[in-house]
């Protein structure tokens, strides 16, 4: 039987799914009048960041305050730095191919279809991928051996993350590398390394729940759906899909992992590397 006190966390549920839509419904508003959808990915971050505030606030008294405190800063900072990240990127762009389209094959109207399917749908996903989150603020128990775990997992992730998408932006900038796959530092070794970063770092955020083992069998759906989504929904397949067409993708993809850091493979005698 879980300590935790399941009617105060049933308030969270909705007042988190709340949040994470209010947050979608603003990102909607401006994104019409900037004529842009892609500022949903830096929504994407920030509505994880409200729902780990909402968690903190709304959980005093019923969890322990270093575990409340700790889930806030894990998330919050993650949330907030991938959100700089996401509006650094795009500064400057325009439409986001992805969304563009899947816009052009909107039945009907665009606004209205975009809304379905981009904002309602990442405010749906973001409660649900957030579950642990707001699970854990709820636990009485102090920080324990899990606990230390779970900061191990999340620094990890968010060291690879942060690494590759600064590895990334240097390789970018510099002019010698147009048109040319990205293929140093961390990215020898996966070809997402923010991906990756993102499946620790959610893993180990679900560790905070796991001194209550039925607290985390019910919510152990969140890390496999963000672990799915990043390795076969929208993370990894469509990037790879986008960048299938480009010159010397194919070889790169031959000898570089998918998903978890290996050693690149040797390539076939004679084929010559870029």
């Amino acid at each position: 039987m879980s300590d935790v006190d399941l009617g105060a966390l049933g308030v969270n549920l909705l007042a988190s799914a709340a949040a994470a839509i209010a947050v979608m419904l603003v990102t909607f508003v401006i994104a019409l009048r900037r004529g842009t959808h892609r500022i949903v990915d830096v929504a994407w971050g920030l509505a994880f960041a409200a729902v780990a505030l909402v968690s903190w606030r709304l959980s005093a008294g019923f969890g322990d305050d270093g575990r409340r405190l700790l889930v806030l800063a894990l998330t919050g900072v993650w949330g907030l730095r991938l959100s700089a990240h996401i509006a650094h990127r795009g500064s400057g762009h325009g439409e986001d191919p992805r969304y563009a389209r899947m816009l052009d094959k909107a039945p009907g109207s665009r606004t209205a279809y975009a809304f379905r399917k981009v904002y309602l749908l990442q405010g749906a996903l973001v409660w649900l991928v957030s579950l642990p989150v707001q699970a854990a603020a709820y636990l009485p128990a102090a920080l324990d051996l899990w606990a230390v775990g779970a900061v191990t997992l999340w620094t990890a992730g968010i060291l690879f993350e942060a690494v590759g998408d600064r590895q990334l932006a240097r390789f970018k900038a510099d002019p010698a590398n147009r048109g040319r796959i990205m293929d140093r530092g961390l990215w020898r070794y996966t070809r997402h390394p923010s991906y990756f970063g993102d499946f620790l770092l959610w893993w180990g955020l679900f560790l905070l729940t796991a001194p209550d083992p039925a607290l985390a069998a019910a919510v152990a759906v969140s890390p496999l759906v963000m672990s799915y989504l990043l390795i076969f929904g929208s993370g990894k397949r469509l990037l790879e899909r986008h960048m299938r067409e480009r010159p010397g993708y194919a070889e790169y993809a031959a000898r570089t992992s998918g998903f978890l850091p290996l050693p690149p493979r040797r390539e076939p005698a004679g084929r010559a590397r870029r």
